[in-house]
């Protein structure tokens, strides 16, 4: 039986519904979080015919944005791994508000965009908050390079797709989240060697795209077999533990942190130079000699040291395994002078100009 009340939707609206249904099909459909964001991203520039965007997420716990995917922007902007959320910016009022943020022309936003914004010549956004019960998840940005004016209807549809949207980012997230358990170091909650070698794979295709330094440094604990000998397994444990704890407060959140198997760290740092990574390693070196006493007071009469090495792209290697060799190299050369100190030395064949020095220290 047909209920004679109901009356179908006009051609438009029905062509609409039609197409945003569609649209939310291709946005749940994915569960790698890259994929998932380039198809909210994809979907959503389609939706308002709107040139370029991008979709960051956003980690509470550190405060940051780390972007996920980007289209139609310059270096500049595409080029930025991490940002913090800075309190009364458009992110900001979208994520408090819960509601889209609109800019129909820069000249006159009500707070001032980033300088990467103008210098791209974007004009236009839409800032999208993601949100899942209260929960902030990231932003979706929608640029365009004239000024723009946007339909109620459009807007409204954005509205719909970005709950969508936000499902789709915690469908994602909890496959990472089950995915991650077989790449993170169970006793420090750090990401494994296998992660290790995927993610710097990654850092370094992109580091090269966008013409940015990358650093690596590693960290080895002086004289780990001993300390294990002297106060048991259970106490080198809790050793590994506080030294990662250390390492992870002395480095930046944008940089990431690896256990690459024992006594040994890695820190990725994008789009650094070797002088700051120098500073970075040097800086580490000293806060695990000052810390560690007091973190392994209970378990021990002394802290530990670290041998460090460190490298970076280019100049000491275009690819993954001559740079990684290098790092291997200046850590041998760390603990062959005698340990607790930083080593880097540049090869003077290298094909990028840098500090050419060793710190020594301790």
């Amino acid at each position: 039986m047909i209920d004679s009340d109901w009356i179908p939707p006009a051609n438009d609206e029905a062509r609409g519904l039609m197409g945003l249904l569609s649209i939310a099909q291709v946005v749940v459909s994915a569960l790698e979080m890259e994929e998932a964001a380039k198809n909210i991203l994809y979907c959503s520039m389609a939706a308002l015919d709107m040139p370029a965007g991008s979709v960051a997420l956003f980690d509470e716990r550190s405060g940051f944005f780390h972007l996920k995917a980007h289209a139609g922007l310059g270096a500049p902007l595409a080029s930025k791994g991490c940002w913090p959320l800075r309190p009364g910016d458009l992110a900001s009022r979208a994520l408090e508000s819960g509601e889209i943020v609109v800019v129909e022309d820069v000249r006159h936003a009500p707070t001032p965009t980033s300088r990467p914004v103008r210098e791209a010549g974007v004009c236009a956004i839409v800032v999208i908050p993601l949100i899942l019960q209260r929960k902030p998840l990231g932003i979706i940005y929608l640029d365009d390079f004239v000024p723009r004016r946007f339909s109620e209807a459009g807007l409204a549809q954005m509205t719909v797709l970005s709950s969508f949207a936000s499902m789709s980012i915690d469908h994602a997230r909890t496959h990472e989240v089950t995915r991650q358990l077989a790449s993170t170091d169970g006793l420090t909650g750090l990401y494994n060697y296998r992660m290790f070698r995927h993610l710097v794979k990654d850092e370094l295709s992109r580091m090269s795209r966008y013409r940015k330094p990358m650093s690596l440094i590693v960290f080895d604990i002086d004289n780990f077999k001993l300390f294990n000998d002297s106060y048991g397994h259970p106490a080198g444990d809790k050793a590994l533990a506080a030294t990662a704890q250390i390492l992870r407060e002395s480095l930046r959140e944008c940089d990431i942190l690896f256990r690459c198997g024992g006594e040994e760290f890695v820190a990725l740092l994008p789009e650094t130079e070797i002088e700051e990574a120098l500073v970075a390693a040097e800086r580490s070196r000293h806060e695990i000699e000052e810390k560690s006493p007091e973190a392994l007071r209970e378990i021990a009469d002394r802290g530990l040291t670290v041998s460090i090495g460190v490298a970076s792209y280019p100049q000491d290697g275009q690819e993954l395994e001559p740079l990684l060799q290098k790092l291997d190299d200046h850590l041998y050369m760390a603990k062959r002078r005698g340990k607790n100190l930083v080593h880097y030395v540049q090869d003077p064949l290298s094909v990028a100009p840098a500090l050419n020095s060793t710190v020594l220290s301790g």
